[in-house]
């Protein structure tokens, strides 16, 4: 019985867990560039069960079996196993800003912080008071050759990301990376992540692994509201099942202790 208590704790856990994936989802739907999280469960490794009082053994052609019989499995509840987050494209709005910008394929914005380079696909960025391409929270966008410096907004980027003067001088490339396995990117907060070494270093986007750069466009969340309210109902119903469990197994342990040991 107690087991029980175990499995319906362990439901609620993981459910608790996948209510607030869900929940920073929504909160995020209106965030340019942010990718859905999902949370993927995985089950405790199952008992086998044996018949402990059974030798096992039979007679004919097929030899003898073990001394405790195999008769199934038991499940021994459930864990979060990985937060998963999905990179697919989100869809482009038009803002008709020069510091605005999207990517149209794989890739990330390199910025500068305080922790070090980071990298994001929120391209809503603004120009700061020394002329200094930013980000929202003020950390500097970085072209292949360092930080990006503008005298004002009339400016250009084209496709491959080269940074132009209304004169049409070249000021910089933006720099744009991959990785090798971008799925085990660390989320850092504010649209941030960071590499490590299951991600692998960055390495700039060329060719055809380059995505295309959108000036005067921003990528969207690639949140589905309605997906995430129909996880959210799920998840109600699952922590529910899984309360409704250790209830049960309260109510249980409690005719056990009440009537049965003091029947003794």
């Amino acid at each position: 019985m107690v087991r029980g208590w175990y499995i319906g704790s362990s439901g609620m856990n993981a459910q608790q867990n996948r209510l607030d994936t869900v929940a920073n989802n929504l909160a995020n739907v209106d965030t340019a560039g942010y990718k859905a999280d999902t949370i993927i469960s995985k089950s405790f490794p199952e008992l086998l069960l044996r018949r402990g009082n059974d030798d096992g053994r039979y007679t004919g052609d097929f030899g003898s079996a073990d001394n405790a019989p195999i008769v199934g499995k038991l499940g021994l509840g459930v864990e979060t196993n990985e937060n998963f987050t999905d990179f697919s494209q989100g869809s482009f709005r038009i803002t008709d800003e020069s510091t605005d910008f999207a990517l149209g394929g794989k890739g990330f914005f390199a910025v500068q912080t305080p922790d070090g380079e980071r990298y994001t696909r929120n391209g809503n960025f603004h120009l700061g008071k020394e002329g200094i391409l930013e980000t929202k929270d003020g950390y500097p966008v970085l072209g292949e050759n360092g930080i990006i410096r503008l005298s004002d907004k009339k400016f250009s980027v084209n496709e491959d990301g080269v940074v132009l003067t209304k004169d049409d001088e070249i000021v910089d490339r933006m720099k744009v990376v991959r990785f090798d396995n971008e799925r085990y990117l660390r989320k850092m907060g504010n649209s941030l992540w960071s590499s490590n070494n299951i991600s692998g270093e960055a390495y700039i986007a060329e060719g055809n692994e380059r995505p295309r750069m959108m000036q005067g466009y921003m990528e969207t969340s690639n949140v589905n509201v309605v997906n995430e309210m129909v996880k959210m109902i799920e998840v109600n119903r699952a922590y529910e099942a899984s309360q409704k469990t250790v209830q049960s197994e309260d109510s249980m342990m409690s005719t056990l202790w009440n009537k049965v040991a003091l029947s003794r």
